[in-house]
């Protein structure tokens, strides 16, 4: 039995040890010379820090940031991604709820440490790799780490702006990595393309198995995604055949001619998550790359990345605007609530998590845990934490979870109480529309749509009265080039309501 992230590393180091573990665009490392400079800084970090504090790992996205983010663990300590394209008030109140008595940075983030006049101590993780490594003291933490001890923290925004730090376990990310490893058919040729930085939690299904199956990663080089015909080509002239995306990214690459121009015929698996997948815009790849797999993951940060998949039915034809949620991954359970009660089969409701994979809480704040990490209220036998996410969802006739909206999107306009997701639903259904966002303008009881694509205004209206009553149309459309995706890899509402109903 798994009971420690370190296991699948050294596993994959004594089988595969001189094979390519992680690569970007200017270095790699093998899992050999990954557990080596892990056990490396593990043994730096004992002999200079003897407490159990989340050490921040401050640096460019690399291959090598893989071997920081190890050697925490080795250390007995959590690590917590912060990445040089965060804005500094956000990496100072990250720090300061850590309480962070060290970070471990490369020369540029040390800089910027120094500008912000942060007080603790700096080690670069250059020097940091020369140390030598005390086994016995790496020995000694091992035997006394369990399955539940934090193994990251991840900070999330939500729809406030403000920072909160996802507390996982190894158990949580093991039971998660185990299921999706079997799930998707994952080994030792699985090549993935790693899109999500290492601040988003959906980067954690590329490390972990590539850890535990002996794979390869590499990281796309970001500026690729503005150019998907170079990016395909970089995928195809790498034999890259596995993507764990987020959605935005599938979004931005979803055109018929790219896949005209450039075809990535070594791709076998798509998965993807952090929002509702739009069924045409994915119906492109299906077309140019039938047989692969397909599989649509739901999940809040809250949990171990994901908590329930589904998995696209070969020549299916669907006629719903998104994709189902699901089904539970293995050794979770959904509850869809209203308020403490049950919901019945199609009714709609709060949707609930329970088990492994669910978070420990946010770090260093109680209250902020208290109110949706709560006790499950269909028993009061035991103690028994669930996490309630604040989406809304319902089970349709064939069992399948759907999600429906945000909490939080549920507005009143004209009298109605109406769901801003149903309208944007609605909305994906028009062929000009590639993607959209609306927001409620409560001052002036306004429905806004922001959307990409080419269609007009005249031809949105021209179609939505199929979809909508005419009290759901959006009362000003707004069209961009691109939406903005904010560090969760999602659309950025809250800088859309800043620009269009707060500025």
């Amino acid at each position: 039995m798994v009971r420690n992230v370190l296991t699948y590393l050294e596993r994959s180091a004594a089988q595969y040890g001189s094979k390519t573990a992680f690569t970007d665009e200017d270095t790699s490392i093998t899992f050999a010379e990954l557990m080596d400079s892990a056990q490396r800084i593990g043994s730096f970090l004992c002999e200079y820090s003897n407490n159990k504090k989340p050490v921040p790992v401050y640096m460019k996205k690399c291959a090598g940031e893989i071997a920081a983010f190890m050697g925490v663990v080795y250390a007995g300590r959590a690590y917590v991604p912060i990445d040089p394209e965060m804005p500094t008030k956000r990496v100072e109140r990250v720090l300061h709820t850590l309480e962070a008595e060290l970070v471990i940075a490369d020369e540029e983030c040390k800089e910027k440490l120094q500008e912000m006049g942060y007080a603790g101590s700096v080690y670069l993780m250059t020097e940091m790799k020369q140390h030598d490594i005390a086994e016995q003291k790496l020995a000694e933490v091992r035997r006394s780490s369990i399955d539940c001890d934090l193994l990251y923290i991840i900070f999330t925004s939500g729809s406030t702006g403000e920072p909160k730090g996802v507390a996982l376990s190894h158990r949580a990310v093991i039971d998660f990595t185990e299921w999706f490893s079997k799930t998707a058919h994952f080994d030792a040729t699985t090549v993935f393309g790693n899109q999500a930085p290492f601040y988003f939690d959906m980067s954690v299904k590329d490390i972990y198995s590539t850890l535990k199956n002996g794979a390869t990663t590499y990281i796309l080089p970001k500026k690729l995604f503005n150019f998907p015909a170079k990016l395909f080509k970089y995928i195809t002239d790498n034999e890259i055949n596995t993507l764990a995306w987020a959605v935005s990214a599938v979004c931005l690459v979803s055109k018929e001619e790219v896949f005209e121009k450039v075809l990535p015929s070594t791709v076998r698996a798509v998965c993807f998550g952090g929002e509702a997948m739009p069924v045409k815009l994915l119906n492109i790849w299906r077309k140019y790359l039938p047989d692969a797999l397909y599989m649509n993951m739901y999940g809040p940060t809250e949990t171990a990345v994901d908590c329930t998949y589904y998995i696209i039915e070969k020549g299916k034809e669907y006629t719903d605007p998104f994709f189902p949620a699901g089904n539970p991954c293995e050794n979770i359970d959904i509850l869809i609530l209203n308020g403490d009660r049950e919901v019945q089969k199609g009714e709609i409701g709060e949707i609930c998590v329970r088990g492994t994979g669910v978070a420990n809480g946010y770090y260093n704040a109680v209250e902020k845990t208290s109110e949706v990490f709560v006790q499950n209220p269909l028993q009061s036998a035991y103690p028994e934490i669930i996490y309630r996410t604040g989406d809304i969802g319902y089970y349709n006739e064939e069992g399948l979870l759907i999600f429906a909206a945000r909490k939080d999107d549920q507005i009143k306009h004209m009298g109605y109480r109406i769901e801003l997701g149903e309208i944007e639903a609605a909305l994906t259904d028009i062929s000009g529309i590639h993607r959209c966002c609306c927001l409620y303008d409560k001052s002036a009881d306004k429905i806004l749509c922001v959307y990409t694509g080419s269609a007009t205004k005249k031809e949105i209206v021209m179609e939505i009265g199929k979809y909508i009553p005419k009290y759901m149309w959006p009362n000003t459309f707004i069209q961009l080039e691109e939406l903005p995706i904010n560090l969760n890899g999602k659309i950025d509402r809250v800088k859309l309501k800043e620009e269009y109903v707060d500025g």
